[in-house]
């Protein structure tokens, strides 16, 4: 009777009265909702509007609570050998920054976990002592994650920002792994594209080369470079604050490019920011400029990009835009504000990854038992 009435609502256009969905109709299948959010049903985004008041996600165990290791990877089903040999020879290098969200950081470190892949930590320094002692117990789990050597206290489109990205690249080059690229995110990304897809992507479209999007600084843009400002913290929140005090040009006659802070960068590339003098010089002259990490790789590198960043907090409504989009990430999730867009694209997610994979599928891998999702995915079989 359940399936029946649930399906009867997301099949048809609904009137008012189609819209008393029960309370129950929301949380025991989930999936079935998801798929019709994916694909765009009005019926499924007006239920989900209704649904998400009370829809309660499934709390992640072993995050607020001390759990063994073995129970860490099982119960928040973390994939824990290489899907394919393409993968296996491919490491890719990740630095996150957080501050906030612990369960959406656990989200995000399990959607892009891989065990050959390095992942380098930063934990906001103003970060709370249970935050910090939360995130350290997960990464103790893992051989290739660790908390970046040096934190700092980030201000908001400070140069403190820009300096955690360059400490934990610091770390990343003097680790063992082998890794091919580095990709920055923060707490509150998500994936787009699955491990395998992203190295073909950068195999096949980039082969080589970084992604830092951007273009000529604008106009609009130069007071961010052209005046001093300072980072202060007034009744324990840290802002920005621009001086009077004019900068002198960019050294060495660089000519400024403006774009997004999230990039895709090569070993190589990492290695000459932290060592050419050039770098060095543009990273000492951003220390007193707004959002320097808006114009520092983008500027070091100079090349035009194939996707942007937008800061937007998805819902609903956004779902069938995020799984058709071409982009690599999206960019900014609020579990608490919207705890079903999580949900959905989580499931989605992992059901998408373990289709690619070509070895067997360890079982707490899988989010669930059983599947309830009835959609195709990129043109290929149905999910289920």
């Amino acid at each position: 009777m359940f399936i029946y009435t649930f399906i009867y609502h997301l099949s048809e256009e609904p009137n008012e009265q189609k819209l008393n969905v029960k309370r129950a109709e929301c949380g025991f299948y989930p999936d079935e909702l998801c798929s019709a959010l994916f694909v765009g049903k009005p019926a499924a985004f007006r239920i989900g509007n209704f649904c998400q008041n009370f829809y309660q996600p499934e709390p992640l165990s072993c995050i607020h609570t001390s759990c063994s290791c073995s129970s860490v990877l099982k119960n928040l089903h973390f994939i824990t050998s290489p899907l394919s040999d393409e993968e296996g020879n491919f490491s890719l290098a990740y630095i996150i920054t957080i501050h906030k969200e612990l369960e959406m950081f656990v989200k995000l470190l399990r959607a892009i976990y891989m065990p050959q892949n390095i992942y380098c930590i930063h934990i906001d320094e103003k970060s709370p002592r249970y935050y910090k002692t939360a995130v350290q117990n997960i990464v103790n789990c893992f051989e290739n994650i660790f908390i970046s050597s040096k934190t700092e206290h980030v201000v908001y489109a400070g140069f403190s920002r820009l300096q955690a990205d360059i400490n934990c690249m610091r770390d990343l080059v003097n680790s063992k792994v082998q890794w091919n690229y580095v990709i920055n995110l923060c707490g509150q990304d998500f994936p787009m594209k699955t491990n395998k897809e992203i190295i073909q992507y950068m195999k096949n479209k980039w082969n080589g080369k970084n992604i830092t999007p951007g273009i000529l600084q604008p106009l609009h843009m130069k007071h961010r470079t052209e005046i001093s400002y300072r980072e202060y913290v007034h009744s324990g929140v840290p802002y920005l604050y621009p001086g009077k005090t004019r900068k002198a040009k960019a050294p060495h006659n660089l000519t400024l490019y403006f774009g997004s802070a999230y990039y895709v960068l090569t070993k190589a590339f990492v290695e000459f920011t932290l060592t050419d003098a050039r770098a060095k010089d543009l990273l000492e002259w951003s220390r007193d400029t707004y959002s320097p990490d808006e114009h520092y790789w983008v500027t070091l590198n100079r090349l035009p990009g194939h996707y942007v960043r937008d800061i937007c907090i998805y819902g609903l409504g956004d779902l069938q835009w995020i799984v058709e989009s071409p982009h690599l990430f999206a960019n900014k999730f609020e579990p608490a504000k919207y705890p079903l867009v999580m949900d959905c694209l989580e499931r989605r997610f992992r059901l998408k990854v373990l289709r690619q994979a070509e070895v067997p599928i360890q079982d707490h891998w899988r989010f669930q038992e059983r599947s309830y999702f009835n959609m195709r995915l990129d043109g290929g079989a149905e999910l289920n």
